[in-house]
């Protein structure tokens, strides 16, 4: 099957380019790409009317509350809510109930995931069993079954020794670390970023020396081990140094960040919204311009939606009481546009962040506009207006921080190896 999409604004990551030109895809590959492009009579041609045509996003760290959680969220309620999001790639976590920690538990997941969710699906494992710091969990079979990385998420793995160990053999392996750098006793019961409005809210705070901390002493592990390392979320201007120190040393070290640090900050808060409450906390505005510029340079190499659903009881509680966590699949395209309509980052810089850096850490095929990759393709009009409301999401939980808010940006329809996965009604 041919499709030709043609009179595109094509966003390429790669080339850091944005041109006006056509996609040719053949059996689910794209095997032509450019303003001149030649086609057969039997070739399914996609008007894009000038629109923009990207590659589908590659989103690291999605929370699928399958096996356990079902009523928070689904394989098939995450899958379709990525697909109108523009997300082709799932990269799930393992703290589910129960943990992802062994290959039988990582099959199943798998299979519910082939089985339900209409884009790609690719899961993390546990580095420790139950995420408890304590015991490595089985890496080798966890990769043969299929583990794309290795994470504890936001549990912490307090004992530096137990961490080195399992650091060590995971380098043996050539298996992808993913951690959570804070300092877990400092962080432990935080709600907020500490300063004077946390004082005034009378909220538990964490400073962000926290992050800088966790950071460090995964960094010095990093060198000891040379293992192959991603920093889940780097969301603090004090972290900066450390990160860029590492990788001018040639560790093997990449970081991210999530779509809500960029695009709110600690004021947000301001009346105990609870929807606001994530982890790491959101930090000062200082913190978001610098993190903004670390993604812009490439020092921080990823963006991702964090996507972590909570049910509504979780979340109407006290704020310090509350759940952390935001749902994002659907916000993270638009969200991340406000980068780019307030002129701080160009359409490639974002994509190069979103799908192109993120496939390439994981090692991935996708991610890219260019002859030979996979068709996983979004088509999306960058200055649609739109008002949010949570309860049109598809995920099943709602706990959206955007509820209510004007935002630009719509998918017009997303394709996972050539099919239309969705389409806008």
């Amino acid at each position: 099957m041919s499709i030709f999409f043609t009179n595109a604004r094509l966003i390429d990551p790669e080339t850091g380019t944005d041109s006006l030109g056509g996609v040719l895809v053949e059996d689910g590959k794209i095997i032509a790409v450019g303003p001149d492009i030649t086609v057969h009579d039997d070739v399914t041609v996609i008007e894009c009317a000038g629109k923009c045509l990207a590659p589908g996003i590659v989103d690291i760290g999605v929370k699928v509350c399958e096996p356990g959680e079902r009523h928070k969220e689904s394989y098939k309620s995450a899958g379709q809510a990525a697909a109108a999001g523009g997300v082709t790639t799932m990269v799930t976590r393992p703290d589910t109930t129960p943990t992802i920690d062994n290959p039988e538990t990582l099959e199943f997941v798998t299979r519910r995931a082939n089985e339900a969710a209409p884009v790609n699906v690719v899961s993390m494992a546990a580095l420790t069993k139950g995420r408890a710091g304590r015991e490595m969990t089985e890496i080798g079979f966890l990769m043969d079954a299929g583990a794309i990385a290795f994470t504890d998420c936001d549990h912490v793995i307090a004992d530096t020794k137990v961490f080195s160990r399992a650091l060590t053999y995971a380098r043996s392996l050539g298996a992808l670390v993913i951690a959570h750098p804070q300092e877990p006793t400092l962080s432990k019961g935080a709600a907020v970023t500490s300063g004077k409005f946390a004082s005034l809210r009378g909220l538990p705070a964490v400073s962000p020396m926290a992050e800088r901390m966790g950071l460090d002493r995964d960094i010095a592990l990093v060198e000891m081990t040379g293992v192959k390392y991603h920093a889940d979320q780097i969301t603090t201007a004090r972290a900066l140094p450390a990160l860029e120190r590492a990788k001018k040393n040639g560790f093997d070290i990449t970081a991210g960040t999530s779509i809500h640090h960029l695009t709110l900050n600690e004021l947000d808060v301001a009346d105990y919204r609870t929807f606001f409450k994530i982890k790491p906390p959101l930090r000062s505005e200082e913190d978001r311009m610098a993190i903004i510029d670390a993604v812009k340079s490439g020092l921080i190499d990823t963006i991702s939606s964090m996507h972590t659903p909570q049910d509504e009881e979780s979340k109407r509680l006290p704020f310090e009481e509350a759940a952390s966590g935001a749902v994002a699949l659907e916000t993270l395209l638009p969200a991340a546009l406000r980068l780019y309509h307030n002129e701080y980052l160009t359409l490639p810089e974002l994509f190069r962040a979103m799908a192109l850096n993120p496939a390439k850490r994981l090692g991935l095929e996708s991610g890219r506009l260019s002859v030979g990759a996979p068709a996983d393709l979004i088509l999306f009009d960058a200055d649609a207006p739109f008002v949010m409301d949570r309860f049109k999401l598809r995920s099943k939980s709602k706990n959206t921080p955007f509820d209510g808010q004007r935002m630009q940006g719509k998918v017009l329809a997303t394709f996972v190896a050539g099919e239309a996965v969705y389409r806008r009604p």
